[in-house]
């Protein structure tokens, strides 16, 4: 088969069929997703380390029968670790750090019979929604070189939304699965809280906020990669939620989602309307739901904006504060001018001033914004949003060498999606056209806890109604253009 047709013309599961009815073999869809990387990732900068020869190895070796034998994977280079292979997190702290064991996840991975030829960029520690490290440069958009992948999973999106490969790992801890996937037109799914196991505690106080899965262009990868990965470890601080029904959420995509209590909302909590093309998305959405038999009203969940988006900082700020000083301590030396960026220090500097009450203070709140949020989903089934009420920014608009340019223009990204890490509810980003810029435009599905399986069955009903690309035209919109 010929190798642009493996790669545009299907998706993980397709690809993953095709090796199992023997019309394939997995060394040459590897050879064309490492072609792939060669000709695309120098514009898209969407890897930072690649292991072609292991993984051809094992392309051509004895891979594990999973549901997903043979089908080239990359690997978020943030709080999931491949064994040999660079551990960086997006900081020239950790620029010579390197994994000795695979984590949690990638053993899962590899158990399915995915390939992992390598790493994908990411912000410093994931504290940007615009992925644009010093370490490794920025990422650039598949749709428009000039603009964000989004953050902080933004080098998986450009690889996926640039037809390198169909699906790759993301994790998300303020909306770093959805944003990426809305700004480069993917399907983004958050799991709820406690679905995905913590990749062996790297994220430390961070984990009740962040979870792990990835992006994908299809509803079905994405639901089929969640077979993967969910499920506890013991020991675990949460407890397991309940399977799917019939124990697969790929298989749960095999019935309708029935009709649901959707309430929909073109405002943050704040009453501040998200950006005109989003409200349009919401209401062409709205519309089409109701279309195929939902009963959809306007209703929003009611919040603590300031107070929520507060603690999350907090939370996660002493994560990475405890991050950086275990490294130091690993490296056995004092915090240098140029380890890690200038909004990363200035955050890590106020964390040091951090009291213990301030810390249990956040997670209180954590913990009230879970109960002020859930009481909406009584009457509703799906809460139907932007998934950023702002347009995809260009690049260098979220500069972490300019902490200013943060404090100004980082919370508007988040303020559809931050809160659903704090009350750990399910919510995914669903392609929903484009911006007059001919950028993509995002709505987000977000239900009640442990309801993955009723948002994918929305997601793939959206799909089917409304169906999205999910890849950009290569080549891309020139630089400048």
């Amino acid at each position: 088969m010929n190798p642009d047709e493996l790669l545009d013309d299907h998706d993980a599961v397709g690809l993953a069929g095709l090796v199992r009815q023997g019309e394939v073999k997995p060394a040459e869809i590897l050879d064309a997703v490492i072609a792939r990387i060669a000709e695309r990732d120098p514009i898209l900068r969407a890897f930072v380390s690649t292991r072609f020869e292991a993984a051809r190895a094992e392309a051509e070796g004895e891979l594990p029968d999973g549901p997903l034998r043979g089908v080239p994977f990359a690997v978020k280079d943030l709080g999931c670790d491949v064994a040999g292979m660079p551990s960086t997190q997006g900081s020239r702290l950790f620029a010579d750090a390197v994994a000795e064991h695979d984590g949690t996840l990638v053993a899962r991975y590899r158990r399915a019979g995915l390939v992992v030829v390598g790493k994908t960029n990411t912000p410093e520690f994931g504290k940007n929604a615009s992925t644009e490290p010093l370490l490794h440069g920025p990422s650039h958009n598949p749709w428009r070189l000039t603009h964000s992948t989004g953050g902080s999973s933004g080098g998986s999106a450009a690889a996926v939304a640039g037809g390198i490969l169909p699906a790759a790992h993301a994790n998300d801890g303020g909306g770093s699965i959805r944003i990426p996937a809305a700004c480069c037109g993917l399907f983004g799914l958050k799991p709820s809280r406690g679905r995905v196991p913590d990749d062996h505690g790297l994220s430390g106080l961070a984990y009740p906020l962040s979870i792990a899965h990835a992006v994908t262009r299809t509803v079905r990868d994405s639901a089929a990669l969640l077979d993967v990965v969910a499920g506890p470890l013991p020991g675990d601080p949460y407890a397991a939620l309940p399977a799917p029904p019939g124990g697969s959420f790929l298989g749960a995509l095999d019935a309708a989602p029935g009709r649901l209590r959707v309430g929909f909302s073109t405002t943050n909590v704040d009453g501040v309307a998200a950006h005109p093309a989003a409200v349009r998305a919401i209401e062409r959405t709205a519309a089409l739901l109701a279309e195929l038999g939902h009963r959809v009203e306007e209703g929003a969940p009611v919040w603590d904006g300031p107070a929520t988006g507060a603690a999350l900082g907090q939370v996660m700020a002493a994560a990475t504060h405890t991050q950086i000083e275990d490294r130091l301590v690993e490296l056995g030396r004092e915090l240098r001018e140029d380890d890690i960026e200038p909004f990363t220090r200035a955050v890590h500097e106020r964390t040091a001033a951090m009291r213990a009450q301030d810390l249990v203070r956040a997670l209180q709140t954590v913990v009230r914004t879970g109960r002020e949020v859930a009481p909406f989903f009584d009457a509703h089934d799906v809460w139907l949003s932007p998934t950023l009420g702002v347009p995809v920014p260009e690049l260098g608009v979220l500069d972490t060498s300019d902490p200013a340019s943060m404090y100004a223009n980082a919370a508007k990204m988040t303020w559809f999606t931050s809160v659903f890490n704090v009350s750990g509810l399910p919510a995914a980003s669903v392609p929903a056209g484009f911006d007059e810029a001919g950028l993509p435009v995002a709505i987000q599905l977000t239900g009640r806890m442990g309801a993955e399986a009723q948002l994918l069955r929305m997601a793939a009903q959206l799909e089917e109604a409304a169906p999205w690309a999910g890849r950009a035209p290569w080549p891309p919109a020139a630089m400048g253009g």
